[in-house]
C-alpha cells in the first residue's frame, strides 16, 4: 500500500483550532469520521490513545505521526493537518508540534502500518517538503508534496 493511495484532499486541514492534544486528536478523528473512514469514532479515538500510551508519536521539528489500528476503521486512510498553534505533545525532541500526519489503519491491514509509517517518515526527512507543510495554504499542494 502506498501513502498516495490513502491520502485525499478531503482529509487535509491546515487550520486546526484545538489547543490541546486531546482537542487536536478529536478534530482529526472528526475529519476521518466525516469522510466515511470510521464506523465508530469513539472506538477509534480510544485505539489512538492506546497507541499514544506506548510511546511518543511526536518526531522532531514540529512534526507528529499519531496513528491507530482499529476495527472501527472502514478503510485505511491518512489525514494531514496543521494547527494554527504549536501543541504540547510527547515528541522525540521534547518540543511542541504543529503538523500532524495521522493514520487510521484497519486491523486487517496491520502489516501495512509499518510500511505506511516508513513511507511517511521518509517523506518527512525532506527539509523542503517539511518547510512547505508549514507554509502552504493549499490542500492539493499538500497531497502533491507527498506524491513527488
Amino acid at each position: 500500500m502506498l501513502i498516495t493511495e490513502v491520502m485525499d484532499v478531503s482529509r487535509v486541514d491546515l487550520h486546526l483550532k484545538g489547543t490541546t492534544k486531546d482537542e487536536i486528536l478529536r478534530e482529526i478523528v472528526d475529519i476521518f469520521d466525516k469522510d466515511g473512514v470510521l464506523s465508530d469514532k469513539e472506538q477509534f479515538l480510544k485505539d489512538v490513545y492506546e497507541r499514544e500510551a506506548e510511546g511518543p508519536t511526536g518526531m522532531t521539528n514540529g512534526l507528529c505521526i499519531p496513528h491507530g489500528k482499529s476495527d472501527a476503521v472502514i478503510r485505511t486512510s491518512i489525514a494531514i493537518c496543521r494547527s494554527d498553534k504549536y501543541i504540547e505533545w510527547e515528541s522525540l525532541d521534547e518540543e511542541p508540534v504543529k503538523v500532524f500526519v495521522m493514520m487510521a489503519v484497519r486491523n486487517t491491514d496491520k502489516s501495512e502500518l509499518v510500511s505506511l509509517l516508513s513511507q511517511v517518515a521518509i517523506k518527512l526527512c525532506d527539509d523542503e517538503l517539511v518547510a512547505k507543510l508549514f507554509e502552504t495554504e493549499s490542500a492539493s499542494e499538500v497531497i502533491d508534496l507527498f506524491n513527488k
